[in-house]
């Protein structure tokens, strides 16, 4: 093999899912870097993969990346993997490509599946345009309904069911899917309006939220009330940024609105 690190996509789900080249790969390389070295175990059992691991995860990334850049300068063939599918997509793994591409030192792909497009595709919503937001952040949301095209998340079974209401609280107008488990044995997508899937049960596994872009119609002036009279509590400022997220309008349009209604 050549010197350099190898970017493994391992499946998300289904081992068979493992493409014959990147069994090679793990085979053939000096070391594998993986995530979690027992999680890796379980392919390198199956696969019959012997090859020596070093643990590299988020929270030794940074202190082991030294070490992985000096064996590759001295010659070694390094296989990076995360737990499951593309390693840097919300998993370890892109650190260590930018200190390679610092030290001028060689970095090859080795392409598998990535959940965030697998559910891009399975919700089937445009996909012309899409932003992936990595891990739900609910304080990012009002930022988040700015995008107007498709955007993805992932997000944790035990903080699904808030994470529906806020999106149900912010973007009520978008449809979304949730889409787990996706290539085992209880796959599902769900698509629905967001209100209309707040009472969802057992919701486990690995969950991809894709959420559809924003209607390209303007709310009406019912609408906006609604939004108005449910956003008043806060500070104005606070209200008006709220209004102006929520119903795709300007501050300053939300502020004079806000305005209005304290006169009347």
């Amino acid at each position: 093999m050549q010197t350099g690190f190898y970017i493994v996509g391992t499946p998300i789900g289904n081992l068979t899912d493992m493409s014959p080249r990147a069994i090679e790969v793990l085979k053939n390389a000096d070391l594998v870097a993986a995530e979690d070295t027992r999680v890796f175990g379980k392919i390198a059992s199956h696969f019959d993969i012997k090859t020596r691991r070093v643990s590299c995860h988020e929270h030794n990334e940074r202190a082991v990346i030294g070490d992985l850049v000096e064996r590759v300068r001295n010659g070694a063939a390094i296989a990076v993997v995360s737990d499951a599918g593309m390693p840097g997509i919300s998993d370890p793994g892109f650190r260590i490509v930018r200190a390679a591409r610092d030290a001028n030192l060689p970095v090859f792909m080795v392409p598998g599946p990535t959940a965030a497009i697998s559910a891009l595709v399975l919700s089937g919503f445009p996909t012309d345009r899409f932003t992936f937001c990595g891990f739900f952040d609910e304080k990012k949301l009002h930022d988040d309904n700015k995008i107007r095209h498709t955007i993805i998340y992932y997000e944790s079974p035990n903080r699904i069911k808030n994470t529906i209401a806020q999106i149900a609280r912010i973007m009520p107008e978008r449809q979304i899917a949730i889409v787990r488990e996706i290539t085992k044995i209880h796959e599902e997508t769900i698509i629905g309006y967001p209100a209309d899937l707040k009472g969802l049960e057992n919701l486990r596994g690995e969950i991809v939220i894709v959420v559809a872009p924003a209607p390209e119609r303007k709310m009406s002036d019912d609408e906006i009330s609604d939004i108005v009279n449910d956003v008043v509590a806060k500070s104005t400022k606070g209200a008006a940024a709220d209004l102006a997220a929520r119903a795709g309008i300007s501050k300053k349009e939300a502020y004079n609105r806000l305005l209005k209604r304290d006169k009347e």
